[in-house]
């Protein structure tokens, strides 16, 4: 009954001015043959409007705080308001002392199909299903914000994950694909479970250790950051020995490769050949980008 009434609080106060997300919205509907590109421009407009001035946690942020994300929709098919699309999410975060921003999450969901009527109102409404536009849009801006505060805080992002997890519950009863874990092994219902999981604790200790003891001390300790990246992929590890090719492990390194390749290239010379045959072991379809890591 808490959680129900915390959950609806959030409603509320999302009628005061105050945002936590500054999203970038791209909609390519180059796949469907329309006479009206209007719609889908509107639609853009629309979607970037409800996810930026949607006030989704109660706090009132300078612009500079926000976080930085973007979405990408790609539309496949699009018939009387019903649209078949997928949306890649990203989010990224400042570095301490740095002007470099870290992408933290990176997914993309194929199972993405709502009905839009042009105008219409994107409304968040936690305790009723109403759209599954919104739902989608609501439980990634929830993720997002989950995600990103673990990265400054060990496990910060629990209340957020856990309103993504109670959108998920209400989505359920509209029947769209993507909410169950009947729809397949990753999508939205195993990515907020898996993440609220105690089995994958690691993976929040990751975030954690990975950003803030890792990548924001690199500018006064490179040396010592870079051993906290290596720590951070004995964590995801840790995963792997339990859970080989879990959900989640994936979703770090879709998010991460690169920089860890960057990463390992540069900077103090250290011992990284254990680092590297671990990376292999723990996600093989990388094994091009850690190939190209020089020892």
């Amino acid at each position: 009954m808490k959680k129900i009434v915390s959950f609806l609080l959030l409603f509320f106060v999302g009628i005061v001015n105050a945002q936590q997300l500054n999203c970038t919205v791209q909609i390519n509907s180059d796949k469907v043959a329309s006479t009206n590109a209007q719609l889908f421009k509107n639609l853009e407009t629309a979607i970037t409007e409800f996810v930026n001035k949607t006030d989704w946690t109660g706090e009132t942020l300078k612009q500079h705080e926000k976080i930085n994300c973007s979405m990408v929709i790609i539309v496949n098919s699009y018939s009387d308001n019903s649209f078949s699309a997928s949306i890649q999410v990203q989010s990224t975060r400042p570095i301490f002392k740095s002007s470099y921003a870290s992408p933290v999450f990176n997914f993309n969901d194929n199972d993405f199909n709502f009905r839009y009527t042009e105008f219409e109102n994107l409304l968040f409404n936690p305790a009723t299903f109403d759209s599954n536009l919104v739902s989608v849009l609501s439980f990634y801006s929830y993720m997002i914000l989950g995600f990103d505060a673990d990265t400054f805080s060990q496990k910060a992002g629990t209340s957020w994950f856990e309103v993504a997890q109670q959108i998920l519950s209400v989505a359920q009863q509209g029947g769209y694909k993507g909410w169950s874990q009947a729809d397949g092994n990753q999508n939205r219902y195993f990515l907020v479970t898996d993440i609220l999981s105690g089995t994958f604790d690691a993976y929040r200790e990751t975030l954690y250790l990975y950003h803030r003891e890792g990548l924001d001390t690199m500018a006064t300790d490179l040396k010592g950051g870079k051993n906290k990246i290596f720590q951070s992929i004995d964590k995801i590890a840790e995963i792997y020995s339990i859970r080989p090719n879990a959900f989640l492990t994936r979703t770090f390194f879709d998010a991460k490769s690169d920089e860890i390749v960057s990463i390992l290239s540069g900077g103090p010379i250290v011992s990284i050949s254990e680092v590297v045959d671990k990376l292999n072991k723990i996600s093989p379809i990388n094994s091009s980008k850690w190939a190209s890591i020089k020892l």
